[in-house]
């Protein structure tokens, strides 16, 4: 087989996701036959150094080793049985390996498959916490401008990416979103610091009026992916905190991206350091392998539920495949080489590699802003770098630099015109550099005038 024969039996059948399926008229699929470590290789021998991590899930390299023998362990044990009534090892192991390792206030673990079940499941939890002690009246939620809190319809009530949430606006539930601490958007000479506090006046203002209604505030810690990877300092977490205990509303940490060492700690939240009253977890959970997400939460919330049947007060959620035997040996796993290497200290080296290599980004005439939490960094193109004035979204800049990166060894998908590296945590220091090339390269052929 070779990529045109697979190309063409795709376009027959697949529909693919995030995709105008029109583009692939002009831009070739590519069809991927195997990965290692960083790379991926496709059917013809061309090999794309994998800069994002598959979506964000891949944290040690395709096919690691450890990783692949205990899916292959489990396999010959137990594939899958329900999670009612019944339990296995693997989601034992995985529950108390995720509360050893999450903030202490967090001692119980719910399983789904993805980051937007995950965030549905916190969601309703919280709801369903309020009306259990009876307090009815909390049916709303709020989260931050530029918040993307996945697809499902709930999860996109309460997110605030237009380009996703502006077609279903009349299905979603009612949420409130409050300014953003972005600090891409701070005055000159304004501290990333500074701007989060004055920000936070926006969200004291909102819990001040409507916490009677409010039900739990949603954010993603520090870095706001699927919003252009734009970024806020930890302060707003710690006073996020304090507001939230003050007017008697739940803090959700949706952690699906950039948990699991991403942003220079294990979990992002650390660095306020908070401890959430809910925290969601995904992507990177299984190390890439399999789909899996958790939700964890503290004894206050469990004991809500926790009843007679009469009562109905039961949280009766479910999916077919929660806490699925394979994909929870791959967690384990996951956590296991944590355990057993320093892996956020070697991502705090790697990410100094980042913003070495990058450095010159900064004055590029047609580069706006390059920022960087941890093992995730994003290069903003705009059109006028004094006004910062966003190139047209129409003339697709980053798309160009995402087709001279396929042209050279690199799989850097944009998000619009932000193009951005977070890459498995294998990556070693030449790679790195070499991506940094090639990126440059490409936004050097972008940014020519049209």
């Amino acid at each position: 087989m070779d990529n045109a024969e697979l190309v063409a039996r795709d376009l027959r059948a697949v529909w693919h996701p995030c995709t105008q399926m029109k583009d692939h008229e002009q831009l070739p699929l590519i069809p991927i036959r195997r990965g290692e470590g960083v790379w991926l290789e496709d059917f013809d021998g061309n090999r794309y150094l994998d800069a994002i991590s598959s979506w964000w899930v891949n944290l040690f390299g395709h096919g690691h080793p450890h990783i692949r023998r205990r899916i292959r362990r489990q396999l010959d044990r137990l594939e899958h049985v329900i999670l009612a009534g019944f339990t296995h090892e693997p989601a034992v192991t995985l529950s108390e390996k995720l509360v050893a390792a999450t903030p202490r206030r967090l001692t119980r673990c719910f399983y789904a498959e993805n980051g937007s079940a995950a965030v549905e499941i916190a969601l309703k939890m919280s709801f369903h916490y309020w009306k259990n002690l009876g307090i009815p009246g909390k049916t709303e939620f709020v989260s931050l401008h530029n918040s993307y809190h996945g697809e499902t319809l709930g999860a996109l009530s309460v997110g605030d990416v237009e380009l996703y949430k502006k077609t279903y606006a009349p299905l979603l539930l009612r949420s409130r979103q409050v300014a953003s601490p972005d600090a891409y958007h701070r005055d000159a000479g304004e501290s990333e610091s500074d701007y989060a506090e004055r920000q936070f006046e926006h969200m004291e203002s909102t819990l001040a009026r409507h916490s009677e209604r409010i039900c739990a505030v949603i954010v993603e810690p520090l870095v706001q992916c699927a919003g252009f990877m734009r970024m806020y300092d930890p302060v707003y977490l710690k006073l996020l905190r304090d507001a939230c205990d003050r007017y008697g509303v739940h803090l959700i940490a949706d952690e699906c991206a950039v948990g699991f060492g991403r942003t220079g700690s294990m979990f992002a939240c650390q660095q306020g350091p908070v401890e959430p009253d809910f925290l969601c977890l995904a992507k990177g959970l299984t190390g890439g392998f399999l789909p899996l997400s958790a939700v964890l939460t503290g004894e206050n919330v469990f004991a809500a539920f926790y009843d007679d049947y009469e009562t109905l007060k039961g949280f009766l959620h479910s999916h077919s495949y929660t806490g699925n035997p394979l994909a929870c040996a791959a967690a384990i796993a996951t956590l296991e080489l944590f355990e057993r290497n320093d892996v956020i200290a070697r991502n705090r080296a790697l990410a100094g590699v980042m913003r070495e290599t990058t450095a010159h980004f900064r004055e590029h005439p047609h580069v706006g802003d390059v920022r960087q939490r941890g093992m995730i960094l994003a290069i903003e193109l705009v059109k006028n770098k004094d006004r910062r004035e966003p190139y047209d979204w129409r003339e697709r800049r980053g798309l160009e630099v995402y087709r001279y990166g396929l042209r050279h060894q690199a799989l850097l998908r944009p998000l619009g015109n932000v193009v951005y590296f977070m890459p498995p945590y294998v990556i070693s220091e030449d790679e790195l550099r070499q991506l940094a090339d090639v990126a440059w390269e490409g936004i050097q052929l972008a940014a020519k005038d049209r």
